[in-house]
């Protein structure tokens, strides 16, 4: 495993990155978990082993390492390696919307590019409407709950899921936060929420299909897999989430949900659903934006699409 790596006394932390790096490009391991390339990933492992802030100086690059410290480093890129663990799981922690996150087995980890809507304030979408109270679907680690409410500290925010373990996560990152005007409630998406009603609602349910879920990468082995599989078009949940939003939603009240590469499958099943699909600063990323008035509109056909997925 150490093949070629310096001696202790000659590594820098910036000697370790460039190895590690090396390595997991080497080793073919799959970045999908908030970091999407070897060096990023094995920057924060390096971080994180000695103790150093994710956000560390550059200036620090050329520090030289302990052997201990070393050695701990070396244990984290075997394990990234070995066992495909995702790095967020062996740091635990993740950041999302500029916050630091818990991060572990009983929730996804927190990557969705929702968090870019949330620092900019989920401009232009909602533009002048008064926004009281936010609803965040599928809530899992909280960390769309949590960031909504860290940023909009005038909102009531709630985050719900129907995972108690997730249920959890959120509320101990909670906590870790100290975010007060968010709370969390167990709920089979809206099942729980009878005579709720928010102004927006935001969700990044489960939307990888079947056929996707079973060919995943080990790394997402880690994860719960309810927080990933969504049936044949990956549609299964969004469909019910389309067809209840209105029923919790203000007169203007907006949905956001987050489909990914269901995308396709949904403009095809509702050609005539008129939803705005997210420009980011990447390009698109499977994100609509809805208005309940169209919701309510095409009411007829969302249901027809959604009962029929009850029946099989």
């Amino acid at each position: 495993m150490d093949a070629g790596l310096p001696t202790f006394q000659q590594a820098s932390i910036i000697d370790l990155i460039r190895y590690g790096g090396s390595l997991f490009n080497a080793s073919g391991l799959t970045f999908g978990h908030s970091y999407d390339n070897a060096l990023d990933e094995a920057t924060q492992l390096v971080l994180h082993a000695l103790h150093m802030p994710h956000d560390l100086s550059p200036v620090y690059g050329a520090s030289r390492v302990t052997e201990e410290e070393m050695r701990r480093v070396l244990e984290l890129f075997r394990r990234r390696i070995e066992e495909r663990v995702p790095a967020a799981y062996l740091t635990g922690e993740a950041w999302f919307a500029g916050l630091s996150f818990k991060s572990d087995g009983r929730a996804l980890v927190p990557r969705s590019p929702i968090a870019e809507l949330i620092t900019t304030g989920f401009e232009p979408w909602l533009g002048e409407r008064h926004v009281g109270r936010a609803l965040d679907l599928c809530t899992g680690s909280g960390c769309i709950a949590i960031a909504t409410a860290h940023y909009h500290p005038n909102w009531e925010v709630v985050g719900i899921d129907i995972s108690d373990d997730a249920l959890t996560l959120a509320e101990e990152n909670k906590e870790r936060l100290q975010v007060p005007n968010v709370s969390f409630v167990k709920s089979d998406l809206f099942d729980g929420l009878q005579g709720e009603v928010f102004d927006l609602i935001v969700t990044n349910p489960p939307y990888v299909t079947n056929d996707e879920t079973d060919a995943l990468p080990r790394e997402y082995s880690y994860e719960p897999e309810l927080g990933l599989r969504a049936g044949d078009d990956g549609l299964d949940l969004a469909l019910r989430i389309l067809r209840d939003a209105p029923e919790h939603l203000s007169e203007d009240g907006v949905l956001i949900c987050e489909v990914g590469e269901a995308e396709r499958a949904l403009t095809a099943l509702l050609p005539e659903l008129p939803l705005a699909w997210v420009e980011f600063k990447v390009g698109q990323m499977g994100i609509f934006v809805a208005e309940r008035a169209d919701l309510v509109e095409h009411a007829g056909r969302i249901r027809e699409l959604a009962d029929a997925r009850a029946k099989r």
